[in-house]
């Protein structure tokens, strides 16, 4: 029998669960209580190693997100389980407008996710949760940096029994660390939670806007990039078993080839995503619960380069899941989601969980995800890249065991074996340097890779945790080393992170990251935080690659050196 733990997720799970209960490999990234030593999103997501940020430029400026060697079509982004990702292209799926401040945490499913959330999700899902506000406050922030940096936020938390809302604002500016690489980053946020006689209920509003500069992001062009995000979710609780959300995104992208002429290459690219969602469970025994749902989807896009398209996606899912003797878990579901006409994809999983005894468990689970060729990948061409309009969905099997160890609430550690088999992946191809990208499906790809963490508290002040994550790939159609995105995944990646806190009014929280990929040299990145959250006003010094590393996440891409930051933050709480 396991011992009670007080973590619970919503992401790989049909219902809230506790974290130990999760058949699937899970994580939980806590935002609310560590943003005085954070700066970004970005900051939570590199402190797990299955996690990759092939990043163009800082600070979540503009980098593609991908789980487990996944390209980063293949990653889905959820805001509260709604989607965030664009059908325009997988490289604005981490254009995220909410700000840190609005953030609770970030839930992370490593593996196929396609079942419970439909296409994009074949190497994972990251699911970012806002909750409402505890205590009503008011938090100011501003601080400098290294390489112009100006950085201003400001959020207000309001706490009640019926109502609670919380306003946040975010404005991050750079000058750049080198020419054509400066970037604007505005973000606003509001999240209204409601308790009402049926149910809760919840309206998430966010708005992002974001030029920056993109010298190489996408060839020997100094190139300059606009990207504006508009979102709006409502969710709603109907009674105890049942739940509908029905959600709203507009993204624009503003493309200029060459920075200092303007004329010579621009795209205007406007896309629009709708989807609902009506989801209910029954409780057929004690230990069994059906869940069932059915979902639409709406996508369009305007443009001067893709063209003026539009497709509609329908999909209904089934689960049913089984607990008994609080040992042994079970759940099967499945799901299909109709596209194209008539098209359809079937996507099920079987996980299930053994506890052995109350410090081990053992899990195993196989399932099935898809996606559909963004509208880049079918429509796009410039002097350096062609789309292909002739692409076929993608589709990947996923298989994974693991074995969880909980000795006591200080130590948890964990080991994952997963393989992941796709189909008609997308990728762009070339023969030789001085021709053009192609995209085109590759018919077969196989990686097989392992994740291990240990995680240690020897005492309430301190917290040290060790992950890594070995990876492989293989196809066996094309020349490996003429494909663009698909073999940049890191064959070796490992992260230490040590939080302290040995006193209330002072934290520190320092990361070091091991990064190797195919074909290059390996690489350490070393990151230290440190605030002193005294009282109203909370000074804090950030120092990011404190070694100086000279380093490229995207190949030709250069990124900073050391950067550092530091600000106060003011806080006003009502008592």
């Amino acid at each position: 029998m396991p011992q009670q733990r007080d973590t619970v997720v919503v992401t790989g799970t049909f219902e809230p669960m506790s974290l130990e209960e999760i058949d699937r490999a899970v994580r939980v990234l806590p935002a609310r209580s560590q943003t005085l030593v954070l700066n970004t999103l970005v900051d939570l997501l590199k402190l797990d190693p299955s996690l990759d940020l092939e990043e163009r430029a800082p600070d979540g400026v503009q980098g593609d997100l991908s789980i487990r060697g996944a390209v980063f079509g293949q990653t889905l982004v959820l805001l509260n389980g709604m989607r965030l990702n664009d059908p325009q292209s997988g490289h604005h799926n981490m254009d995220i407008p909410v700000p840190l401040e609005s953030v609770d945490r970030v839930e992370v499913l490593r593996g196929s996710g396609s079942t419970l959330y439909g296409a994009d999700a074949v190497g994972g899902v990251v699911n970012i949760i806002t909750e409402p506000p505890q205590v009503t406050e008011f938090r100011l922030r501003t601080a400098v940096g290294s390489d112009g940096i100006n950085q201003q936020r400001a959020a207000l938390a309001i706490a009640g029994r019926k109502v609670s809302e919380q306003l946040s604002f975010s404005r991050d500016f750079s000058s750049g660390f080198m020419p054509d690489r400066d970037y604007r980053t505005l973000q606003f946020a509001s999240v209204t939670r409601l308790a009402t006689d049926i149910g809760n209920g919840s309206l998430n509003l966010a708005y992002m806007d974001h030029p920056f500069g993109a010298d190489q992001f996408y060839g020997n062009f100094n190139s300059w990039e606009d990207t504006k995000t508009w979102f709006a979710g409502v969710q709603q609780a109907l009674g105890a078993k049942t739940s509908a959300s029905f959600s709203f995104r507009r993204h624009s992208d503003l493309f200029v080839l060459y920075r200092d002429r303007p004329d010579v290459f621009a795209n205007h690219h406007a896309d629009e995503s709708y989807q609902l969602a009506v989801r209910r469970r029954e409780e057929m025994s004690t230990s069994t619960t059906l869940y069932y749902g059915v979902e639409a989807f709406h996508e369009s896009i305007a443009s001067n380069n893709l063209g003026d398209h539009a497709r509609s996606r329908a999909a209904a899912y089934a689960a049913a899941d089984f607990r008994a003797l609080k040992r042994f878990s079970l759940t099967i579901s499945a799901r299909e989601e109709i596209y194209r006409s008539f098209s359809a994809a079937f996507t099920p999983t079987v996980a299930g969980g053994v506890w052995l005894s109350p410090r081990w468990k053992i899990r195993a689970s196989s399932s099935r995800a898809f996606r559909i060729p963004s509208y880049t990948d079918l429509y796009y061409h410039d002097p350096a890249n062609a789309g292909n309009p002739a692409l076929r969905p993608e589709s990947a099997w996923t298989y994974e065991t693991g074995l969880d160890w909980i000795p006591s609430a200080r130590i948890r550690g964990d080991l994952t074996l997963f393989e992941r088999r796709e189909t008609d992946g997308i990728d762009y191809y070339r023969t030789s340097a001085t021709e053009i990208w192609r995209a085109l499906n590759i018919q077969n790809l196989n990686f097989k890779g392992w994740e291990a963490s240990l995680r240690w508290t020897p005492s309430p002040t301190h917290t040290l945790d060790f992950r890594y994550t070995g990876l492989h790939g293989t196809l066996d159609t094309i020349a490996a080393g003429f494909t663009k995105y698909t073999f940049n995944y890191p064959t070796a990646s490992g992260v230490f992170a040590w939080q302290i806190t040995p006193r209330a009014n002072f934290v520190l929280r320092t990361r070091v990251g091991v990064i190797e990929r195919p074909a290059r040299s390996p690489y350490a990145l070393w990151d230290v935080y440190a605030g002193l959250p005294h009282k109203k006003l909370h000074p804090y010094l950030q120092v990011g690659n404190a070694t100086n590393t000279s380093y490229q996440s995207v190949p030709g891409v250069a990124m900073p050196g050391r950067t550092i930051i530091g600000g106060v933050e003011l806080v006003i709480r009502k008592h």
